[in-house]
């Protein structure tokens, strides 16, 4: 099956952010640093960058996949544009999870929109997260 999955693009707080993903989301990290590289790998690592995450995947418990990787010196960082970056949705049977998701990720965040009862008859937040994400909340009424 075709899957599509949001990668999350940082300067240097990918692990940071993917850690607190997964508090939020549940699920496994899988982390790989611009360290981890094997020296003959043809890749120079600067040594800032060593620490940096080349590529982390959470893999949550209801099958949600979100990739994040932090930009090395050795490319140009472009910063999350504004409007919907990732979309948390599910049928009514899925509001608990996507309401817990949604109070938890406004915690430091800014420009909420509640999440609460839309006039199409679904449930319907956004935020924009602590790290610059901005996220949209949608769950089908019962």
């Amino acid at each position: 099956m075709v899957r599509l999955t949001p990668y999350l693009s940082f300067k240097n707080q990918a692990a940071e952010a993917l850690e607190f993903y997964r508090s939020v989301l549940g699920g496994e990290l899988d982390l790989s640093r611009f360290g981890d590289m094997p020296a003959d790998s043809g890749m120079p690592i600067e040594d800032a960058d060593k620490d940096l995450l080349m590529h982390g995947q959470l893999d949550t418990p209801s099958g949600l996949t979100l990739m994040a990787a932090d930009t090395g010196s050795m490319m140009p960082y472009v910063a999350p544009t504004s409007g919907v970056t990732v979309a948390l949705t599910g049928g009514h049977e899925d509001y608990d999870y996507v309401a817990s998701a949604y109070a938890k990720l406004a915690e430091g965040g800014t420009d909420a929109m509640p999440f609460d009862k839309a006039p199409w008859g679904d449930f319907y937040g956004q935020v924009t997260d602590r790290y610059g994400i901005t996220w949209m909340f949608d769950v089908g009424a019962p």
